[in-house]
């Protein structure tokens, strides 16, 4: 079994402070330095690239901890004014109509607006929709190239798990079709002074207005489906017109973007490891136990959203003071050794594995079903159905994404002998 390139020796006392998690060695492999905080200790203060500092939380045992801690609470409304400052990042009035979802809700509300949408994610019925799923891996796949090279990203990953996506959520093809996947860059953050700032804002005028469209189609031609459930709940006034917003922005690029990029991941891993990737190709039936092992090994979720609290408080010995936003570093916690052996190799076998990817506690993400099927089937159909598959660029050239919460790739050019 081969791994990654061996993770270099590190000194925990030469940590800045803040720490920077910026630039592009940190986002083509954080793990060293992810190393290096959880031997200095749990909590450290980081500095992102929009100039936000925030307090992340390192190993997995303080991960677990802060992720069901009730004193945290998601609502931005207890970020304070150094917080608001610089981390307003999305201006208003965008911020108050589309920030408002379950990722950034405390109970009771939380709970409420979690309800609309629980029934869409189960796994019975997730599993009831697994034939349909095949069938769009299997047309995406029909449309590459005969034979390598191709860009899996743009040929594949970009667009399966938004077809999916519109299946389970209702989604109208003469609306999906016209979805640019462009929008979901609103999430990357841009600065007021970035000189992309326009173009920035511009996104999210064009998402904000694709929104709006969707409401007025399923109002005008409802069906039993969850976004005319969402828009029936809003006519109800049971959600407001900015939770209804909020909620189908978090549906549309929260509910795809992640599974693009982990899809990325897991293949890069495994053509890192070319004798896991040929074991699991041999062996399909090792995809549930592998689909949780790429989860772990490299989680397109490596950073959670904000969370604070709203007194000063004590976090495994470090005070952090009342609304300074707290974020937990997802990735670190899965490569942690006090909870996983060799957590740098891959290894297919691990059992049992329980990885973080999908997070903890009430805010546990609802479609963890829906994505491990995805992966599940995305995986299986590229292995079977590309022989030969091997990356068709150097893995030092390979573009990960500038986003300060996800990992992935903007493309992933890979070679493969005649598609079957």
């Amino acid at each position: 079994m081969t791994t990654q390139e061996p993770l270099p020796a590190v000194d925990p006392g030469t940590l800045p402070d803040p720490v920077p998690l910026m630039g592009c060695p940190y986002k083509a492999n954080p793990y060293p330095l992810y190393e290096q905080m959880r031997e200095a200790g749990p909590v450290h203060r980081v500095l992102f690239p929009s100039g936000v500092q925030a307090w992340l939380v390192t190993g997995y045992d303080a991960a677990h901890s802060a992720l069901g801690d009730d004193r945290l609470g998601k609502n931005h409304d207890r970020g304070n004014d150094r917080w608001r400052a610089r981390a307003s990042i999305m201006p208003e009035p965008q911020h108050s109509q589309l920030q408002v979802h379950l990722l950034h809700q405390d109970p009771p509300k939380h709970t409420g607006m979690r309800s609309h949408v629980a029934d869409a994610f189960t796994p019975r019925r997730i599993e009831s929709l697994r034939h349909r799923f095949q069938e769009l891996a299997d047309d995406l796949i029909d449309a590459l190239p005969e034979s390598g090279p191709a860009d899996l990203v743009g040929g594949f990953a970009a667009h399966f798990p938004f077809r999916v996506l519109a299946e389970v959520i209702g989604l109208p093809p003469v609306l999906a079709a016209r979805f640019d996947r462009d929008w979901g860059k609103v999430v990357q953050p841009v600065g007021p002074t970035d000189p992309g700032r326009r173009l920035y804002e511009a996104r999210l005028h064009g998402l904000q207005s694709y929104i709006a469209e969707v409401v007025t189609h399923k109002r005008e031609h409802g069906e039993d489906d969850l976004l005319s459930r969402l828009v029936g709940a809003r006519d109800r006034r049971e959600l407001s017109q900015e939770e209804l917003d909020s909620m189908i922005f978090q549906l549309l690029v929260a509910g795809q973007e992640p599974v693009t990029n982990q899809i990325t991941t897991a293949l890069v891993a495994l053509l890192r490891n070319p004798d896991q990737l040929t074991r699991l190709r041999e062996d399909p039936s090792l995809l549930p136990r592998a689909v949780e092992e790429l989860l772990r090994y490299d989680s397109a979720f490596e950073l959670t959203t904000w969370r604070f609290f709203d007194k000063d408080s004590d976090l495994h010995g470090t005070e952090v003071p009342a609304g300074d936003s707290l974020i937990v570093s997802l990735c670190a916690a899965n490569r942690d050794p006090r909870r996983f052996s060799d957590p740098d190799t891959l290894d297919l076998d691990r059992s049992p594995n329980p990885h973080l990817a999908f997070g903890h506690g009430i805010h546990f993400c609802p479609g963890a079903a829906l994505a491990r099927a995805e992966l599940q089937i995305a995986l299986g159909t590229l292995l079977a159905r590309l022989p030969g598959l091997r990356l068709a660029i150097r893995d030092e050239d390979i573009e990960w994404i500038p986003a300060v919460l996800g990992r992935g790739t903007n493309r992933l050019p890979v070679g493969y002998g005649r598609r079957l």
